[in-house]
């Protein structure tokens, strides 16, 4: 099995080195394309116009100037572009929680999501920044949990679909899926410097940790690995109501 990995915390993040640790459990096909320095909060930006780079570091080891996306991008167009793709995406270990709608925010969300889209299963994993480092049997833990996921890849990866899974603060743990919460980030920003035309912002990483029985939140901090499996493709229920007024000719 070859597998693929990448994040957005950065090339020498430890997260990074965890996860490769698991997977090499599983495979001796693995090979790590990862941003140069921290891209949290890019989202699934790409890199247009200007482009990007990639540098071999190390056989199966690529650092890349662009976003967590553009490792993808790059991975599958210039480093597997004569050789077989990756089976498998896995993204992480996130410094951090993502719940809720971090979703929307993460770079390592990207990453699986971007798998997702060019039909390759994609795995993001997180945990709370003040998670517990992996130890011998918390990556054997990890790596079990990360085969029964390739096992069952035809139930979840399918039409666009990719799994977050968010690690508790400490592994082994049980795994449960999840609903999705509320609980926002970025919420408060500081604003360094201002004048009446022009101001210096900085949004703040930070939340309220707000949760309901069954969210992401609620199961991380109950010691419990939460799942979700989202879909790139969804689409929300619109009310008739909604559909009728909008139909409907102008006045």
């Amino acid at each position: 099995m070859r597998i693929l990995i990448s994040n957005d915390d950065g090339i020498d993040a430890l997260g990074l080195a965890e996860l490769e640790s698991a997977a090499r459990l599983l495979s001796d096909d693995v090979w790590i394309v990862a941003p140069d320095s921290n891209r949290s909060g890019f989202a699934h930006g790409i890199t247009l116009r200007k482009g990007f780079d990639i540098t071999k570091l190390a056989p199966g080891r690529y650092v890349c100037s662009g976003t967590p996306a553009d490792c993808v991008i790059g991975a599958m167009s210039w480093v597997f572009r004569d050789a077989t793709l990756p089976d498998m995406v896995l993204s992480g270990i996130n410094e951090g929680r993502n719940v809720a709608e971090d979703v929307s925010y993460s770079g390592t969300m990207a990453v699986a999501r971007e798998a997702a889209l060019r039909g390759i299963p994609g795995i993001a994993l997180s945990r709370p920044r003040d998670g517990q480092r992996l130890d011998v049997a918390g990556n054997r833990w990890l790596a079990e949990r990360i085969e029964a996921f390739w096992q069952s890849r035809a139930e979840w990866a399918r039409d666009g679909h990719w799994l977050s899974v968010n690690l508790p603060r400490q592994v082994p743990a049980h795994m449960r899926m999840a609903r999705i919460g509320r609980d926002k980030v970025a919420n408060r920003v500081i604003i360094h410097r201002e004048t009446e035309d022009h101001a210096v912002i900085e949004p703040l990483a930070d939340r309220s940790y707000a949760s309901t029985p069954g969210d992401e939140n609620h199961l991380i901090d109950s010691g419990i690995a939460s799942v979700i499996c989202f879909n790139w493709m969804g689409q929300a229920e619109v009310p008739s109501s909604t559909l009728k007024e909008m139909a409907a000719e102008p006045a």
